[in-house]
Formats: structure tokens, C-alpha cells, sequence
């Protein structure tokens, strides 16, 4: 499975901007797809995931309400919606991909990282 991120960018506080993670390769037996996020100085967290089938989607208490995750099948590439942008967002973000039944472990396949600032 292979991953492309794109859509970062800057922005200022409360704009928005939407990440893509196009999917190609043996997709169909994935789990979720999850996003992620690394800021500077802090370790990679996890803002949120969607399950690969169905439109089950999970998100890390600082983003909900402002950052939403869909998914389009035809063009297998999932968004990260990002909504009210605050400086503390301020990260790498990297889409990836499990098969393990979980959203929070078992992410094999990462796509390289896509810088989001939001300034102040």
C-alpha cells in the first residue's frame, strides 16, 4: 500500500485547510486509515481515523468539533477536513494505514508528511 499526502500549508488562527491522502496498492484489505501529527519537539500523536469500510471515524479530544476525516471510494483518498485552525496544530501530519482491527495500532504504511502552520 502506498500513501500520498498533500494539502498542507500556512494559515492563519481560525482558517481552515484540507489534507488529501491518496491510497493505491492492495487497499482492499485495510482496516482504517488514520491521521497523525507531529509537532516540533513532541512525539507523533494521533488526531483521528476512519474506517477504511463503512463511515466509522474516531478523533483525539483537541480536534473534535473541528477537524473532520471522509472518504471517497471512487478516488480511494481520504481528507482530513481541518476547521478553526489554532497555532497549537502546528505539525507534520502524515496519513497512514492499517490492516490490525484497531484504529490507534498497527499502522504499517505511512505516506510522507505534509507541513501545516498556523500562525498566531
Amino acid at each position: 500500500v502506498q500513501l500520498q499526502a498533500s494539502g498542507g500549508g500556512l494559515v492563519q488562527a481560525g482558517g481552515s485547510l484540507r489534507l488529501s491522502c491518496a491510497a493505491s496498492g492492495r487497499t482492499f484489505s485495510l482496516y482504517a486509515l488514520g491521521w497523525f501529527r507531529q509537532a516540533p519537539g513532541k512525539e507523533r500523536e494521533f488526531v483521528g481515523a476512519i474506517r477504511w469500510s463503512g463511515i466509522s471515524t474516531y478523533y483525539t479530544d483537541p480536534v473534535k468539533g473541528r477537524f473532520t476525516i471522509s472518504r471517497d471510494n471512487a478516488k480511494n483518498t481520504v481528507y482530513l477536513q481541518m476547521n478553526n485552525l489554532k497555532p497549537e496544530d502546528t505539525a507534520v501530519y502524515y496519513c497512514a494505514a492499517t490492516r490490525a482491527a484497531s484504529v490507534l495500532t498497527g499502522y504499517d504504511y505511512w505516506g510522507q508528511g505534509t507541513l501545516v502552520t498556523v500562525s498566531s
